[in-house]
C-alpha cells in the first residue's frame, strides 16, 4: 500500500510505499477511492513541521514544560535523544476516507464486503479502521462528496453543543472549509446565520449558502454588524471555526452575544478571556471536541462498544450518518467547495499547494491506481543481505516507539543481522525499517516466524499477545527475546514452560536493568557481602489514565505485571536468591471510586534472608527521580537515583559512580544474550529466573485485585 506521511522535523509530506494492513477484530479493511485534505488543521501540522525548533517550542509550550521536567529528572542527553526521537517519527495525515470495503474483521456486525463506506482513515490507498468510525453512504451521494463527511461532523458537533432552534440568529467566525459547512447545517436547522471572514472569496460562498456576510478586512465592525443582524438584542450563538493565535474572536463572541448565549470554540484561537464580558451576561463557553461523543474513548473506538441510544443519541458513528443524510437530502452542498483534485500519487504537489494556498477549501485526493498492488504483505527495503553462518540474524515483531528508540538500535549496535520487521499496520515497519537498516518489512507476522534465515525474533508487541506468539516462535526453533511481561496468566507461562522445555533454544525477557552498569557495581559490591541484605525500590512511575490500555487486565496485564516487573527481576538479581515469600497492599478505595493496582507497596521474601520492598507509586511528583534503589547492608549503603547517581555510604573504596548520559542496560542486555546464541553459552538470564519472576509477578497483581 501507500501512505502519506509527515516529517515533525522539517515538514516534508512523502508518499512512502508499505506492506498492506491485516483485518483486525472489529475493524474493517478499506481500499480508498477518495479522501479529502483538510485545509485547517493539515496545514497547521505541515506548517508545523516546517518551523524550527524556538518556533516550535513557542508553540507548544506545554510540551516545554515536560522537557524541562524530564532534563531535571533523566539528564539532558537522555532528554536530547527522545525528542529528537519523537520529531523524527513521521506521522500519518488525513482523516477524510472514502472506499469500499475490502474485508470485514471478526465481531463486525452492519457491513459487508464491497460496500460503499466514510471513515476517519488516513490517506492510504488501503486503511484499517475500527467499526464505530465507519459509515454506509447513501446511493445517491457520491465519493466525492461523501469525502466530506467526517471535517461536516466537526461542525455537527459543534452546533450540537450549541443547541440550536428554530429562528435564532446565530454567528458563524471563520468561514473556511469547516465554517462553510457549519453555515450551511445551521441555516438547514432554521437559523439565521452572520458569517465573518477576511476572504471575501469565502464569504461570497457563505452568501450563497444563505448567510448574511461580514468582513473586517473592509473595515466592517463584527460586534455592530452582530448586533444589528440580531435586531439589537443579540445573537443567540456564535460558532469559532476559524484557526488564529488571537483571543480576539471570543472577546467579539461575548460581545455580540445576547445574555445568557452560547459560544462554542470548534477551531483554534487564543483564550485569555475577559471575565467581567462573561460574567454580566452570564454567557455559555464551550470547546467542542472533534466529531462527537466516542472522541478519545478506547472502549468507543478501539473496542467497539456502542453507546446505548436512549441515552446518547448522537455519537461519532451517527454524527457521520447525520451528515450523509443531510448529503443525500440535498440540505448539505459540498461540490461548491471542491477547489482543486489530485491523482494520489501527486500528493506531495497537493501539500506544497496547501502551503502556499491559503484560499483552498476541498483538497481532493483520488486513488484510481490498481487495487491488486496494494494487498502486497512483504516488501524489501534494501538489497538481499548475505548472512554469514552463525551470525545472529533477528526478525521484529512489534514497530513501536521503544522497539525503534532503543532495543532494534541495542542488536544492531550488539552486531545482529537486521532481516525483517513487521507491524500489523505496516507502516511503522517500513518507517523503522528503512531508518534503522532491516532488508525488509511486513504486516504478516507469521512469514516472519517462518523464515528459515531468520534464527532470533524479538517480540515488542502489546502484552497480551507475548505468551502466544512466544510459544509460536519456540515451537518454530527459533531462539527469542521477548519484552517484559513473558505472561499474564499462569496458564500462558504454563504453555511457554512446556514450549522451551521442547524447543532447545534461548529465551531472554527483556530485563535490561540488570544489565546497567550501576546495577553491575552493585552486585559486585553486594556479593563481597555474606549477610542478608534489605532492599527499597521506589518506582515513581506517574499517573496514566485508567483507560489506557496498559492498565486492561486482558491487554496490557496491569502495571505491576507490565513494568513492576522489572523491579521483581533486579530484586532478584540483586539478591542472588529464590523468591520464598510475597505480600502486597495497595492503596484503598477512595470515596467508593476503586484505585487501580498501580499505587501499591510489595514485600518479597528471599532463601537467604534477604527482603525488600518496591513502592510502586503512580501519585508522586514528576519532579521526583523516577527510580531511587537502596540497600542497606551489614553497615553499608548503596542509594542509585534514576540510573545517573550512585552513591556508596560505609563501602571501603567506593564512594560514587555518575553518569553522563542514564544507561539502564539495553546496550549491554542485547549485546550479552547476542554473545550467548554466538558462543552457545547459558543465557544470561536462566530461565528459571524468568519464569520465577513472570510467576511471583502475576500472583502480585492477584493479591492486590483481591483487595478492596
Amino acid at each position: 500500500m501507500k501512505q502519506i506521511l509527515q516529517n515533525l522535523s522539517n515538514g516534508k509530506s512523502e508518499l512512502v510505499t508499505a506492506p498492506a494492513p491485516k483485518v483486525t477484530a472489529g475493524s474493517l479493511l478499506i481500499d480508498t477511492t477518495t479522501s479529502l485534505i483538510s485545509t485547517g488543521t493539515e496545514r497547521m501540522l505541515v506548517d508545523f513541521g516546517k518551523a524550527n525548533m524556538l518556533q516550535k517550542a513557542k508553540a507548544q509550550p506545554e510540551k516545554v514544560k515536560q522537557v524541562l521536567g524530564k532534563v531535571q529528572t533523566d539528564g539532558l542527553m537522555t532528554t536530547i535523544d527522545a525528542v529528537r526521537s519523537k520529531l523524527g517519527q513521521p506521522i500519518p495525515l488525513g482523516y477524510s476516507n472514502v472506499g469500499r470495503v475490502k474485508a470485514v474483521g471478526a465481531g463486525v456486525e452492519g457491513f459487508h464486503k464491497g460496500d460503499r463506506v466514510v471513515s476517519n482513515g488516513a490517506h492510504a490507498d488501503v486503511v484499517r479502521v475500527p467499526k464505530n468510525l465507519c459509515a454506509k453512504i447513501p446511493d445517491n451521494v457520491s465519493d466525492e462528496e461523501a469525502s466530506f463527511t467526517v471535517v461536516a461532523s466537526i461542525g455537527l458537533q459543534g452546533i450540537r453543543l450549541a443547541e440550536p432552534t428554530l429562528g435564532e440568529a446565530f454567528v458563524v467566525t471563520g468561514v473556511g472549509l469547516i465554517g462553510l459547512l457549519t453555515v450551511q447545517l445551521l441555516i438547514a436547522q432554521g437559523c439565521r446565520v452572520l458569517a465573518i471572514d477576511f476572504d471575501a472569496t469565502k464569504l461570497e460562498l457563505a452568501k450563497k449558502f444563505g448567510a448574511e456576510i461580514c468582513n473586517p478586512a473592509k473595515g466592517e465592525d463584527p460586534v455592530a454588524k452582530a448586533m444589528a443582524f440580531s435586531r439589537n438584542i443579540g445573537v443567540d450563538g456564535v460558532i469559532i471555526t476559524a484557526s488564529t493565535k488571537s483571543s480576539d474572536p471570543v472577546s467579539q463572541a461575548a460581545n455580540m452575544s445576547r445574555k445568557r448565549g452560547r459560544i462554542i470554540l470548534v477551531g483554534v484561537t487564543g483564550l485569555e478571556l475577559n471575565r467581567s464580558e462573561f460574567y454580566e451576561k452570564e454567557l455559555v463557553f464551550q470547546v467542542s471536541c472533534s466529531y462527537g461523543p466516542g472522541r478519545y474513548d478506547n472502549a468507543y473506538e478501539e473496542n467497539g462498544q456502542d453507546y446505548p441510544i436512549g441515552f446518547v443519541r448522537w455519537t461519532e458513528q451517527r454524527n457521520f450518518v447525520a451528515i450523509l443524510d443531510m448529503m443525500a437530502s440535498g440540505k448539505l452542498d459540498v461540490t461548491e467547495l471542491i477547489t482543486h483534485k489530485f491523482e494520489f500519487e501527486d500528493a506531495p504537489k497537493a501539500y506544497d499547494l496547501l502551503s502556499n494556498d491559503k484560499s483552498a477549501l476541498g483538497i481532493l485526493l483520488n486513488y484510481s491506481h490498481s487495487i491488486k498492488q496494494r494487498h502486497i504483505k512483504t516488501i524489501s527495503l534494501s538489497k538481499p543481505v548475505s548472512y554469514e553462518a552463525n551470525r545472529p540474524v533477528v526478525g521484529f515483531i512489534g514497530a513501536g516507539n521503544y522497539a525503534s528508540r532503543m532495543l532494534i538500535p541495542a542488536f544492531k549496535k550488539a552486531g545482529a543481522a537486521l532481516h525483517t520487521i513487521a507491524s500489523s499496520s505496516g507502516t511503522s515497519s517500513v518507517v523503522h525499517g528503512k531508518k534503522l537498516g532491516f532488508a525488509n518489512a511486513t504486516s504478516d507476522s507469521k512469514t516472519l516466524i517462518d523464515n528459515d534465515e531468520i534464527n532470533i525474533i524479538a517480540i515488542v508487541t502489546r502484552h497480551n499477545s507475548h505468551a502466544a506468539l512466544t510459544v509460536e516462535c519456540l515451537d518454530a526453533k527459533k531462539h527469542v527475546f521477548v519484552e517484559k511481561p513473558l505472561a499474564l496468566t499462569l496458564n500462558e507461562l504454563a504453555k511457554i514452560e512446556k514450549s522451551y522445555a521442547k524447543a532447545n533454544r534461548h529465551l531472554m525477557v527483556g530485563f535490561n536493568r540488570r544489565f546497567a552498569p550501576q546495577i553491575q557495581t552493585m552486585k559486585k559490591l553486594l556479593d563481597s557481602v555474606s549477610e542478608p541484605k534489605t532492599f527499597i525500590m521506589v518506582m515513581n512511575a506517574g499517573a496514566i489514565p485508567a483507560d489506557h490500555w496498559t492498565q486492561d487486565s486482558d491487554i496490557g496485564g496491569g502495571r505491576i505485571i507490565g513494568e513492576a516487573c522489572h523491579y521483581i527481576d533486579l530484586m532478584r538479581f540483586l539478591a542472588g536468591s529464590e523468591i520464598i515469600s510475597v505480600q502486597a497492599r495497595r492503596m484503598g478505595d477512595s470515596d467508593g471510586v476503586a484505585i487501580s493496582e498501580d499505587k501499591a507497596a510489595i514485600i518479597l521474601g528471599f532463601a537467604d534472608g534477604s527482603f525488600g520492598t518496591i513502592h510502586y507509586l503512580a501519585n508522586g511528583a514528576s519532579s521526583f527521580p523516577k527510580e531511587r534503589i537502596e540497600v542497606f547492608a551489614a553497615g553499608k549503603i548503596l542509594q542509585l537515583d534514576n540510573f545517573l547517581k550512585l552513591k556508596g555510604f560505609g563501602w571501603h573504596g567506593f564512594k560514587k559512580q555518575n553518569l553522563l548520559r542514564q544507561d539502564k542496560g539495553q546496550n549491554a542486555c542485547s549485546a550479552a544474550f547476542l554473545n550467548a546464541i554466538k558462543t552457545g553459552n547459558p543465557c544470561p538470564i536462566p530461565a528459571n529466573e524468568l519464569f520465577e519472576v513472570a510467576r511471583v509477578s502475576i500472583e502480585i497483581a492477584q493479591i492486590l485485585r483481591k483487595q478492596t
